[in-house]
């Protein structure tokens, strides 16, 4: 798979709370198994976390283990 690096806009803001990314410890995020569409902004990794969160983005991810 081919990766194509872009440096996003100064003015770019976070997709969780809006901030501008370039203020803080910018995180950029791309779904690749959905035809790697546009990449999520993030400001920081709080702002991640707390999308992931609530876009319940892990449900069902996790390997389960159930006592026999």
């Amino acid at each position: 798979m081919a990766t194509t690096v872009e440096i996003p806009d100064t003015d770019e803001t976070c997709a969780y709370c809006g901030s501008r990314i370039f203020d803080h410890d910018p995180i950029c995020v791309r779904d690749c198994t959905a035809d790697c569409g546009s990449p999520l902004h993030f400001c920081n990794y709080a702002c991640l976390s707390a999308y992931i969160t609530e876009n319940e983005l892990t449900y069902g991810d996790a390997c389960e283990w159930s006592p026999k």
